[in-house]
């Protein structure tokens, strides 16, 4: 391996490399159940999707239907996302020749601002004119941003034209969120002529993570059948709480006992696999993004003792959303590290339509290996995918670098196959 790959730095790997061997044993098989999938349900337009890497487990912990991060790709890989955006855009809107993305407010995180650029970049590579809009009222005029990268941002104002959004005089067919709608859904969105994608209520206002932890369980269950493997071995187990009020206390007797039936079925499965491990459950707001409203758990009683500090932080998530409704999901633990600290890794794997283009390792060097990375002081690592996601190569060990990385790529096409079931 590469030094720029992160190592599985545990023992408990042979499930894992049992459950890499069998995927490339029935690659044939587990390519043409993904294609008759994709006949049935289309695809999200894109998506990125969280996963950690236990060496017992592989399973995804969070799906992204509006990813950012497109500044993180390995380079490389430009031209796999290029033919990935075409596809998705002749699918969505097949005469389109202009593509409109709508930003996520928080325009003062260059990283982000990265992200919108490189992604702009894409749909002008792939032979569309793309343009940026954004919703935020503060935002009256083109508005330019030098990026750390050298390249330039440009926002406009989104304005409503009767039945068509535009910015400028520039209105194309095809609109592309790439804001999650965490405060709500924007009227001047409602009510389109224009294509928009992901749908509206593929945003936090309307989406749970229950929902769609709900479908993925299903897929995963009926993926293991075809390849005749435990189904817990990629899928994380997952209870919904709803009416909690952490402010208030309200509610917490319900998600005390979830979490004490979640901690028992864990341990039942670690029995079962001769896992020497605590297992650990994750309490997370059931919408939302940016690790905001998330907390990891080893007893239902450190439900009981939250002092207010950690209540008010699982109280409220992104644009001020309260968190009433919560999911309890069974922790993966993360096992892969790198470089000279050991830093805790999680690879992040971004599609687009139903094509794997890419991913990067998140890395923090302060968490470890049972704790949320999505957090400040997080760095990114593109460069560890040195290679694609959708090449293994049978003459190699199961866990060197094509065939782990073609297991990432098959375990987040389940969850964008969940994800798709769960927008129908």
């Amino acid at each position: 391996m590469t030094s720029g790959v992160p190592h599985l730095t545990t023992a408990l790997n042979g499930p894992l490399l049992q459950l890499e061997s069998h995927l490339l044993e029935k690659q044939t098989q587990v390519e043409t159940w993904l294609r008759e999938q994709w006949l049935q349900t289309s695809a999200p337009f894109y998506a990125s999707v969280d996963l950690r890497n236990a060496g017992f487990k592989l399973a995804p912990v969070d799906t992204n239907l509006f990813p950012a991060g497109f500044n993180n790709l390995n380079t490389s890989f430009m031209p796999l996302c290029i033919q990935a955006a075409q596809t998705a855009v002749e699918r969505a809107c097949p005469t389109a020749k202009r593509v409109l993305i709508v930003a996520e407010n928080h325009t003062r995180n260059l990283f982000y601002l990265e992200s919108l650029e490189t992604l702009r970049d894409i749909f002008q590579k792939a032979g569309l004119e793309a343009r940026i809009g954004s919703l935020r009222d503060d935002i009256t005029e083109t508005m330019k941003v030098n990026l750390p990268s050298g390249k330039t941002c440009t926002l406009e104002p989104l304005v409503r034209k009767g039945n068509r959004v535009a910015v400028d005089d520039f209105s194309p067919c095809l609109v592309l969120l790439n804001n999650d709608l965490s405060a709500g859904r924007p009227a001047i969105l409602e009510g389109l002529e224009q294509v928009i994608m992901p749908p509206l209520h593929a945003g936090w206002s309307t989406r749970k993570k229950s929902d769609h932890f709900t479908q993925y369980n299903a897929v995963a269950k009926e993926f293991a059948a075809q390849i005749d493997i435990d189904p817990w071995l990629i899928s994380p187990l997952t209870l919904q709480c709803g009416e909690v009020n952490f402010k208030e206390k309200s509610g917490t007797e319900c998600l005390a006992r979830n979490i004490d039936n979640l901690l028992m079925s864990i341990r039942s499965k670690y029995r079962e696999y001769n896992i020497d491990r605590d297992p650990f459950v994750v309490v997370k707001a059931d919408s939302g993004t940016y690790g905001m409203g998330i907390m990891t758990v080893k007893s239902a009683d450190e439900i009981e003792n939250l002092n207010r500090k950690q209540r008010n932080k699982m109280s409220s998530a992104k644009e001020g959303l309260v968190v009433d409704n919560v999911l309890v999901q069974e922790g993966v633990y993360t096992f892969e590290t790198l470089g000279e600290h050991n830093a805790v890794a999680e690879p992040v794997i971004y599609m687009m339509d139903h094509f794997v283009v890419g991913g990067f390792y998140r890395v923090h060097t302060g968490r470890g290996p049972n704790e949320n990375l999505n957090a400040p002081g997080m760095h990114f690592e593109p460069l560890a995918f040195a290679q694609s996601c959708i090449t293994p190569d049978q003459s190699e060990k199961p866990d060197s670098e094509p065939n782990r990385f073609y297991a990432y790529g098959v375990i987040a096409r389940l969850a964008l196959l969940a994800a798709a079931r769960e927008l129908v």
